[in-house]
């Protein structure tokens, strides 16, 4: 009976098998080479590049979520403080093996945050608003070291980046925050040659219980000129203005307007029981001399969670805000022209939340 080896040979060289002449010499030379090669996967593949983990997500940059306040397991705000909050950056090292050094690793400001709006947004010189839609350099919000050292056998750690949205008079996210950072050439180590990789632009989108991406399907805008016909919009963004309000834009204005500043309506949460699942909210604007809002409605907010019927560590949250209605005139579309309009309905804002993970915002699934 012909053995397995003996057959892999036959397969390998037939002609020389065929004829029974040195099998054995041929044997003892390719079992070395079929060893060899079996063991490859135990070199280093790639290089011990330093990256940093941060896809780009959203129109060239990375979305990062941060609570607008970090808090303990007890709730308690970790920095003793409001509008102050941390973000952990992975900085990685490359490779199918296991880093074999100690690194101490520069971080530095990247300078290409004014190349990225001018590829993303345009030039200036023909459009001079167009710097409104730019995303925003947001270092006097953050600070993080410098360096950070990833030991011998280590082959990721955590940049720790610390935010105080609460400077410069509080975060005003009218505007695109980013923070740009760049790994910086070092003693020991490169950053990895693809540009993406060794920088990383960081869209910073702070959060509180109530801010996020509503549906708004159940909310209707009617111009005043043709009240019979109503519009809607399929999602409204709520965005942080502190820990117990955020900001919507009026009717179907968005981010993409370069006179949004204008058109801001501030939602206060005011809980109305102990637990703060159910309360009103007080509508208001800081440009109602010119853009006219005005609040007609009895608004209010009710918080439920339900756990998943499928996925049983799968928490939903719903935070419902019902009864808004207000007056708004968009003054800035047409020179000259005035447009009043009606805005009446309900937000509805649902977060998943994996409650296998017990970091606040890890869970939540954005």
């Amino acid at each position: 009976m012909e053995t397995y080896k003996s057959n892999i040979l036959r397969s390998l060289f037939p002609s020389v098998i065929g004829r029974g002449r040195g099998v054995g010499l041929l044997f003892l030379l390719i079992v070395p080479f079929l060893t060899a090669c079996n063991d490859e996967w135990k070199e280093e593949q790639y290089e011990h590049f330093i990256s940093f983990k941060a896809p780009l997500n959203d129109n060239g940059v990375t979305a990062v979520y941060v609570p607008y306040t970090r808090h303990d397991d007890n709730g308690n705000a970790i920095y003793g403080s409001t509008g102050l909050s941390h973000y952990e950056l992975p900085v990685i090292v490359s490779g199918t093996t296991d880093n074999d050094k100690d690194l101490l690793v520069k971080i530095g400001h990247s300078d290409t945050l004014a190349q990225l709006n001018f590829e993303r947004f345009g030039n200036p010189a023909y459009r001079a608003d167009i710097t409104d839609l730019y995303y925003k350099d947001m270092s006097d919000f953050a600070t993080y070291p410098s360096t950070i050292q990833i030991a011998n056998g280590q082959d990721v750690a955590l940049l720790k980046i610390q935010f105080d949205f609460t400077k410069n008079g509080g975060i005003n996210m009218v505007d695109k925050w980013v923070l740009p950072l760049e790994i910086q050439r070092g003693d020991g180590y490169q950053p990895h040659p693809r540009k993406n990789y060794a920088k990383a632009m960081l869209r910073i989108y702070p959060y509180n219980d109530y801010s996020g991406n509503y549906s708004a399907t159940t909310l209707t805008i009617t111009n005043a000129d043709d009240p019979t016909n109503a519009t809607g919009m399929e999602t409204a963004r709520g965005y942080v203005v502190n820990e117990n309000s955020i900001f919507f834009y009026a009717g179907n204005i968005d981010e993409t307007r370069v006179d949004r500043q204008n058109y801001k309506v501030f939602f206060q949460f005011v809980p109305d029981n102990e637990d703060g699942t159910e309360g009103h909210v007080v509508l208001t604007s800081d440009n109602a001399d010119k853009n006219k809002f005005q609040s007609t409605g009895q608004t209010a907010y009710r918080i439920y969670e339900q756990m998943d019927e499928v996925q049983p560590w799968l928490k939903h949250r719903y935070v419902i805000i019902s009864g808004i209605e207000y007056n708004y005139t968009d003054y800035t579309s047409v020179e000259g022209y005035e447009m009043p309009y009606t805005v009446k309905g309900i937000l509805t804002l649902e977060r998943q939340l994996n409650t296998q993970i017990p970091n606040e915002d890890q869970a939540i699934q954005w």
